[in-house]
Parts: C-alpha cells; sequence; structure tokens
C-alpha cells in the first residue's frame, strides 16, 4: 500500500472518524510508555481486521507535528524494530508493514497492520516497570466506539465480543469461498448453487432485476445533485458517473440525523481506499464539503478541482432510516495528472469492479452497524452513465495490459443485486460479477472473468491496491 503525500493527506483527512486509523503524536519506540502505545495500537487493529496507525500527527485535528520527531525516524522505527515488539508481546504472529511518506520534507510514519485476523489476538507478556503495569498478559484489545460513537482503542468487553468473533469467522468463510471458486469450473458452481441456495432468492447472483422505488430512490437523489450543483453555481467537467442506491430491508436500531449517527456508520467504513465511498469529509478544510442534513438525510457535496493534491467529484445522502445513495464521477474523467487519459474516452474496467466490490462492502459495514437484525437483507442498485463511445482499459493498472478497442454504444447501465446483511466481505465477488457484467456487455460483449474479479476483490480487502 504505497504512500505518497497526497494520499497520506487523504487519508488523515478523517482521522477521527474510522475504526482503521488511529493517530498518535511522536512517541518513544524504546520507552516503556511508547512500547504500550504501540503495542495495544497494532493488537487492536489486527482484531479490527486491519487498519494503520499514524505516528507524528495531532490527534483531534490531524495535523502533522514536527515537535518531538527522532533524528533518525527510519531507524527508531524500523520494521524489524516494530515487527520484534509484536513478535514479543502478541499471542500470535502477524507481518506489518512500515511506510515512511513525506511532508514539506519531513518524514512520518504509518505502521500498516492487514487484514486476515481469524483468531483474536492477545498480549502473552507483561511490561512491568516500578510497579507500574503497562502490558499487562492475556489481554485482548479492540478499536471501538464510545458513547458518542468515537472510535478508541480499549480492552474488550463483553459488547465487542460479537464483532470481533464476526470477523474472525468472514475471514474463515471468505477462505472458504476463495477456494470454492479457485478449484470449481462455473458449472460445478452452479450446480452447488442450486443443489444448495435454490430455496433461498436472496442468495441468487444472478438476480437483475430493478425495483422501481430504488431506481426513483437514484432519480431523486441526482436531482438533489443537479439542484447543488446549481445552487453552488458549480461549473462541472464533462464526465461519467457510478450512481448507486441501497436499502436495508429489515428490522434496524432507531436513528436520528444527528452527529452520533454520522459517528456511527463513518467509524465502521472500512476505508479500503485513499477516497473511500461514503467519505466523512467533516474535517475537509474547505467547508462546502462537509456533511449537513438535508430533510432526514446527512449529505455531502465535494467538487474539487486543482486544489491540493487531489481531484474529485462525489455527493452522497445517508438516512437513518437505512437508505444510502452515492454518486461519483468517473476517476478516468476527473484529474489534470499526466497519467490520466482524455475524458470521455475510456473506463478503467479495473476501478469498475473495485468501486463495485467496495461500494458493496461498506453498504453490508453500514446495515452491521445500524444493527440489522439477521434475517435482513440489502438492495443494492447501481447506475452506471456517460458510457457511450468509450473503451475499456487499464490505464489505472497498467501491469494488466488490455488489448481490447471496442466501443460502447449503450449510454446507461442499470444492474441490481439483492444479499443478506451477513454475508462475510470476503465473499462478495460473486455479487461483483453480477452487478459488472452487463456493463462489461455493452462493450461489444466483453466478458471479464471471475478469476480477475476474485482478485481485485481479494486486494481490495486485503488493502493491497
Amino acid at each position: 500500500m504505497p504512500f505518497d503525500q497526497a494520499q497520506l493527506i487523504e487519508l488523515i483527512n478523517q482521522p477521527n472518524e474510522t475504526l482503521s486509523i488511529e493517530l498518535k503524536s511522536w512517541i518513544d519506540p524504546g520507552s516503556n510508555s511508547g512500547i504500550e502505545k504501540i503495542v495495544k495500537a497494532c493488537l487492536a487493529m489486527r482484531n479490527n481486521n486491519g487498519g494503520s496507525l499514524l505516528i507524528g500527527f495531532d490527534n483531534e485535528k490531524g495535523n502533522p507535528i514536527i515537535e518531538g520527531a527522532p533524528e533518525d525516524v527510519l531507524s527508531d522505527f524500523h520494521v524489524d524494530k516494530i515487527q520484534g515488539l509484536l513478535t514479543k508481546y502478541s499471542s500470535e504472529s502477524f507481518e506489518v508493514y512500515i511506510h515512511y511518506p513525506k511532508i514539506d520534507g519531513n518524514t512520518y510514519v504509518v505502521i500498516e497492520i492487514p487484514t486476515g485476523v481469524k483468531t483474536p489476538v492477545a498480549t502473552k507478556s507483561a511490561l512491568i516497570d516500578e510497579n507500574k503495569n503497562f502490558i499487562r498478559e492475556n489481554k485482548i484489545f479492540v478499536r471501538t466506539l464510545n458513547a458518542n460513537n468515537t472510535p478508541s482503542t480499549a480492552e474488550a468487553n463483553y459488547k465487542d465480543w460479537p464483532v470481533l468473533m464476526e470477523k474472525c469467522f468472514d475471514n474463515r468463510e471468505a477462505d472458504v469461498g476463495r477456494f470454492i471458486r479457485r478449484h470449481l469450473s462455473n458449472a460445478s458452481l452452479l450446480e452447488l448453487k442450486e443443489l444448495f441456495l435454490s430455496s433461498n432468492d436472496s442468495y441468487d447472483f444472478d438476480n437483475r432485476s430493478i425495483n422501481e422505488v430504488d431506481l426513483e430512490f437514484i432519480k431523486s437523489s441526482f436531482k438533489r445533485f443537479e439542484f447543488i450543483s446549481n445552487e453552488r453555481d458549480l461549473n462541472l467537467p464533462n464526465h461519467g458517473s457510478m450512481e448507486v442506491s441501497v436499502k436495508i430491508e429489515g428490522e434496524i436500531n432507531q436513528f436520528s440525523a444527528n452527529t452520533d449517527f454520522l459517528n456511527l456508520v463513518s467509524a465502521t467504513n472500512p476505508g479500503l481506499t485513499g477516497w473511500p465511498v461514503w467519505d466523512d469529509t467533516r474535517a475537509f478544510v474547505n467547508s462546502a464539503h462537509r456533511p449537513f442534513v438535508f430533510e432526514g438525510f446527512w449529505e455531502a457535496f465535494v467538487a474539487s478541482f486543482g486544489e491540493g493534491h487531489f481531484d474529485h467529484l462525489d455527493y452522497w445522502r445517508i438516512s437513518p432510516e437505512g437508505r444510502f445513495y452515492l454518486y461519483r464521477a468517473f476517476q478516468d474523467d476527473i484529474g489534470s495528472r499526466d497519467s490520466k487519459p482524455v475524458a470521455g474516452t475510456v473506463l478503467d474496467y479495473g476501478l469498475v469492479v473495485l468501486r463495485a466490490a467496495e461500494c458493496i462492502i461498506v453498504a453490508i459495514a453500514f446495515a452491521k452497524a445500524m444493527q440489522a437484525n439477521d434475517d435482513s437483507k440489502l438492495r443494492i442498485t447501481f447506475r452506471w452513465r456517460g458510457l457511450r463511445g468509450r473503451t475499456l482499459s487499464s490505464w489505472a493498472n497498467p501491469e494488466r495490459y488490455i488489448d481490447y478497442n471496442k466501443s460502447a454504444y449503450q449510454d446507461e447501465v442499470i444492474t441490481s443485486i439483492e444479499l443478506p446483511v451477513d454475508t462475510a466481505s470476503g465473499t462478495v465477488a460473486g455479487y461483483v460479477e453480477s452487478v459488472t457484467s452487463p456493463l462489461f456487455e455493452v462493450f461489444e460483449g466483453f466478458e471479464l472473468s471471475s478469476e480477475i474479479i476474485d482478485e481485485f476483490t481479494s486486494r481490495l480487502i486485503q488493502r493491497e491496491l
């Protein structure tokens, strides 16, 4: 997971709104208090199924801090030193990755903890000095939510165990799912699906029927997008777009469109990419990009072009009643970097898969955060527009060269899926294939293999992009 300055700035824009990111001011990894902070945070992130510990940043504002920085950051925070601490104090070994991004010439530290937890990790050794217990043996730490739904690292209590065990079982289930997809042919998969799942339509990967209510929600939400754009007198560039509608079908807890609700869904967003879908923009410098409440929905509109290190066009709505909408401009069209293609000419198939997979995974996380019951389902509808005249590309993944220059005649594609809320994130590749296949077909019958979709989805979940 590379960290250049632009990606780091995007990452720290939402430091206090996600369970997968923790910020610390400069600490001494050779001191007992420094060891305590690193070990507890890394174990908590591992039990949270991955995340990033950023060192050298203000925890409240996310600002980089120069004061207190060691003279030799790379030596003090060498991967062997950090890995040695975890080997000594963690009940289960797991690899971490250390990045040293620079901001204004100063070096900072990102400790990346990968996903894949299958057994809760605990402290296996104690760290005691002068009768003070810095680290106690046999303790399990987690990333959890305080009373106002803000994240913190803490010892696990009974309320944390269901979520922790669910993450472990999800990863085990994902391993089984990948094994089946890798070793069974498509025909065998269809036979298994008919054998085991024929009585349960909610598992039908090939369900492409469009719910009219969902389609109307997309249309009305797009009108809000247009209204805000006109209200702010924005001169938006020509672009294609992906829109997503999510509806939780089933009982959920009662919520209001208040800060606690926004804290809740933002904290449970896994933040799988540098610019997550339904991104919490409360820390953004431009106040126009920050969320606001309108008619019972939290909304945010980000139109940023040539401002600093990123170009984006996003709009989202989140309702405490279990309705979510996302509008995102094609990454192929937005931005001025030299590597970008000419706007409106191509569609990167890998970005399509990654964005669809991320939307599904985040929707599942939101539904679980809202405590949807075990029988609940998610209806997710995608609408892609501005397709006509484009050809498929792999410009964002140049190592995957695609020799396919056939273009799309159809300008708009709408697909839909329905899936159980308890679907493990590692098993969503089949749903991703279902929603993206009709999109690829308009490019003169193009078909992307299940293996490639599964690989892209797995890399997203593992944060190996």
